[in-house]
């Protein structure tokens, strides 16, 4: 895919252009975001979605914010203004660690840039978290291609690679974290196959990581997520390979609904099982995956389908957007400074120093 997921458009007063997921594969379209709203709105509907995507367009929601501030010139005021926002943007999505850290890192930039800059003006100030903001993007576009390198050796000639929701290009700035093994194995002249789940029930598997690789010219079939152990048992997956939203500090690590039920498949036929994920995904303070908190969801993502009541009204729904592997689970976690094989605490800690 060569189109940019997320972009942003023009100086401190400018906007954040995306591709809106929700449309794809039957209509490509991009929407802009001009204010915090428009960005929330377009997080919390997954106009945009994926853990490094959602961090990145946060990142760039703190500059909405800044031009938005009503005291221009006051760099206190900004400051506090900023905070708020802050705290808004990063409650549109509770389980992704990087939309957290994203605000983070740009927020303490402009903080570190008032200490440092005795008077200085707003105006520079707001170009301050913009040129933040642009390097967060700039590191997750890095951080992708080295995942990709690092990992893309797992991937071994006429291998069947089975992924789960939607770990690509579409996830992040850059060409995905678990697709990017993909990506770079396939430049690299590796004949395989992949099975995409089709990631109910908003079906990011059979949407978006089809088309992707589609695109890319990578042999993909899609399936239900039901079949994955079936398929496991007749020999046609070698491998699994996973995104990650939040990582703990022991290596438990959260992921779209239904990753879990593949870690257990692939531990019962022996097959290896990876996470692709950017060390900003770690949390370590959090202990266990029994801390991780789980997005609920509408009940109408599941009562609903193409705008079709397949639910009968009086029954209860419920909807986790996340599930939480256990580290004992996980062969390896492959982030951009290279491999965890087997993780636990200790071992995290030393690859994250």
């Amino acid at each position: 895919m060569r189109e940019k997921t997320l972009e942003w458009i023009g100086a401190t007063d400018g906007c954040l252009e995306l591709i809106d997921q929700r449309l794809l594969p039957a209509e490509f379209k991009k929407i802009r975001c001009r204010n915090v709203n428009d960005l929330f709105n377009a997080i919390k509907t997954l106009a945009v979605r994926g853990a490094p995507a959602i961090g990145v367009a946060a990142a760039y929601g703190m500059v909405l914010a800044a031009h938005a501030c009503q005291y221009k010139n006051d760099t206190n005021k900004l400051l506090e203004y900023l905070q708020q926002q802050k705290i808004y943007l990063a409650s549109c999505r509770p389980t992704a660690v990087n939309l957290q850290w994203a605000l983070d890192k740009v927020f303490n930039a402009a903080k570190i840039f008032i200490s440092k800059n005795n008077n200085c003006q707003a105006a520079s100030l707001r170009n301050e978290i913009l040129r933040a903001a642009h390097e967060i993007c700039k590191h997750d576009i890095d951080m992708c291609k080295k995942i990709g390198l690092n990992g893309r050796h797992l991937i071994t000639s006429n291998a069947g690679v089975l992924t789960h929701c939607n770990a690509g290009a579409l996830a992040t700035a850059g060409q995905g974290t678990a697709l990017s093994l993909m990506f770079e194995a396939h430049d690299a002249g590796t004949n395989f196959k992949v099975y995409a789940d089709e990631t109910r029930p908003l079906l990011q598997g059979a949407r978006l990581t089809s088309w992707e690789l589609n695109h890319a010219g990578i042999d993909v079939t899609v399936i239900c997520d039901n079949m994955a152990g079936w398929l496991m048992k007749q020999g046609k997956i070698n491998l699994v390979i996973t995104g990650a939203d939040r990582i703990a500090a022991n290596g438990d690590s959260a992921n779209k609904i239904g990753t879990y039920s593949l870690s257990i498949l692939a531990k019962a036929h022996g097959i290896p099982f990876y996470i692709a994920a950017p060390s900003s995904t770690f949390d370590l303070s959090i202990n266990s995956g029994n801390d991780i908190p789980i997005e609920q969801r509408s009940p109408l993502e599941i009562t609903c389908f193409a705008n079709t009541k397949i639910t009968p009204d009086e029954v209860n729904v419920y909807n986790p957007a996340f599930d939480v592997v256990r580290a004992s689970d996980i062969t390896a976690i492959i982030t951009e400074q290279g491999l965890i094989e087997n993780p636990d605490a200790d071992k995290i800690k030393t690859h994250l120093k």
